[in-house]
């Protein structure tokens, strides 16, 4: 970032009153037992109070990937991802996260191949973290959690004119999901961490020019997919899910920037920007695909064999 500025919100609410802003309505808090239990009697951020539902939602998000059930499918297609740092424009504290927006008025940002029958514009991205390292994550495997997950959201610009139409669209978006372990310093995350300072605040705005998110991406290719929708409001199940396999390595420091943040505005009552995630939902009769061969399960399932041919005559 060559700079950092604070920009006037009057200058560029025309441009934030989109439904990531302007459609908030409460959230559901942390469904957890350890959450549950240790948030029972505290007073919650109003945005989490409520409960959030879809009346006839069979494609809800997040879930808890399940391995074992996951299929490969050898059709899958590597993802490429081509990012353009100059479209990367400002972060905001919208309330419940902060986000990272992006030019999308042409080609410049954009994914293709992996599940996608053709490319998508990246129009933001943003995270969700929990109090402490123990939760936060919104996806799970196999039930684990996460300390805190990135969303990359893209929209189709074939099928759309825009990303407020790709929203209501089915197969609109696509949202490219990475999982934040505590371990080493990250050195890309760090140029955005040193930016939070300046939006603490809910509604604070300032610029943030010149990143590239790629640099967020884990080495290894492999990812699960499964059709889902925002996590959110309007909750729209227009979602085609990447979950990326391998998680990104963050240190106790960079984490707790986040938890740094506020859902409040300047001169309330400060409250902690923490348990930022939606409860999982249930997978009903989705199939998770996987881009990648279960290779521990093939080993189980083949080690019976190994072991009788070992002892047979």
């Amino acid at each position: 970032m060559n700079s950092i500025k604070v920009i006037s919100l009057a200058h560029l609410c025309k441009q934030l009153k989109t439904i990531w802003g302007q459609r908030l309505v409460p959230a559901r808090p942390c469904s957890m037992v350890t959450c549950t239990q240790i948030n029972k009697n505290a007073a919650l951020h109003p945005l989490w109070q409520s409960e959030l539902s879809v009346s006839g939602g069979t494609r809800q998000s997040p879930i808890n990937i399940q391995w074992r059930d996951s299929v490969y499918d050898p059709h899958l297609k590597p993802l490429k991802i081509h990012y353009d740092p100059t479209t990367c424009l400002y972060i905001w504290n919208n309330g419940y996260s902060f986000q990272v927006e992006f030019d999308d008025s042409a080609d410049k940002s954009v994914i293709m191949g992996g599940p996608l029958e053709n490319h998508y514009r990246l129009k933001q991205f943003h995270f969700h973290w929990g109090a402490i390292n123990e939760w936060g994550s919104e996806h799970m495997v196999d039930s684990k959690v996460y300390p805190a997950e990135l969303h990359l959201v893209h929209w189709n610009p074939v099928t759309s004119t825009s990303f407020e139409d790709a929203v209501m669209e089915n197969n609109g978006l696509v949202v490219i999901g990475v999982f934040l372990k505590l371990g080493a310093h990250h050195a890309g995350l760090q140029k955005l961490v040193d930016a939070l300072p300046a939006v603490r605040h809910k509604d604070a705005i300032v610029e943030f020019d010149v990143f590239d998110p790629s640099c967020l991406m884990p080495s290894c290719p492999d990812y699960w997919t499964y059709d889902g929708s925002l996590t959110t409001p309007p909750l729209t199940e227009s979602v085609t899910w990447i979950i990326k396999k391998t998680p990104i390595e963050v240190d106790q420091n960079q984490l707790e920037e986040f938890r740094m943040l506020l859902f409040t505005s300047a001169g309330e009552e400060e409250k902690r920007m923490v348990d930022n995630f939606r409860p999982l939902q249930p997978l009903m009769n989705r199939t998770v695909r996987s881009s990648f061969r279960n290779h521990h399960l093939l080993n189980i399932e083949t080690r019976p064999s190994e072991l009788a041919h070992q002892h047979s005559p």
